[in-house]
């Protein structure tokens, strides 16, 4: 059942991360229960310089949550973050990494972020994935991961856009809510588009009935 988007499951969006999101250990577990519902599975990594645009620290006078322009679009500063090379930025440890066929770094341009798995946020830039895809003549695929009101989104809706049949795994994704119920806005917003929103133990069921 076509491919598995692991979004951004790294160490400093974990519980006592650098950019923790709340319970985002949880999401190892669910990914871990279902990589073997799909015929492939691939990740995200942000991958940042020390240098990025998105990090508040590089702004004088700014702190993270603040806005600004970056790369022509709105920007949320964040907390330096999975910066290239370090702790922060390795997979979660638990993660069954082993099943990941193929990881697509994003982010690696100080001059805009990205939080899509697809591409840039000014969209000028792809990280492949869609590319790959492509190429395998893929028609559909999951997504899951960190965090839903961001990365999580944008990769969902960027697939959409592409032609992709998309599932969101609901209980596989955990949100920031730097407003109370981004969360939420963000999974009613990809529902609206068209994205099928299932939970972990459907896909599971499916699965067991197709091999009776």
């Amino acid at each position: 059942m076509g491919t598995l988007i692991l979004v951004d499951l790294q160490n400093d969006f974990l519980p006592g991360g650098a950019l923790a999101v709340p319970r985002g250990d949880e999401t190892v577990v669910v990914a871990n229960a279902v990589m073997a519902c799909f015929a492939r599975v691939v990740a995200t990594q942000d991958w940042h310089p020390p240098a990025h645009g998105s990090f508040a620290a590089n702004h004088q006078g700014r702190v993270p949550g603040e806005m600004i322009e970056l790369g022509g679009v709105a920007q949320v500063l964040w907390p330096v973050h999975c910066v290239q090379d370090t702790p922060g930025s390795a997979f979660a440890p638990g993660l069954a990494a082993q099943r990941i066929e193929r990881v697509f770094v994003k982010g690696t341009d100080p001059g805009v972020d990205s939080y899509s798995g697809f591409f840039d946020n000014d969209h000028r830039s792809a990280t492949g994935l869609g590319d790959d895809l492509r190429e395998r003549g893929e028609t559909e695929v999951a997504v899951l991961g960190l965090a839903t009101d961001y990365c999580v989104k944008a990769t969902a809706l960027d697939a959409l856009r592409l032609g992709l049949r998309v599932q969101l795994i609901v209980d596989g994704c955990r949100a920031v809510d730097l407003q109370p119920g981004d969360g939420e806005r963000a999974i009613a917003e990809m529902r609206a588009a068209g994205i099928e929103i299932v939970t972990s133990a459907e896909l599971l069921a499916a699965a067991d009935a197709v091999t009776r």
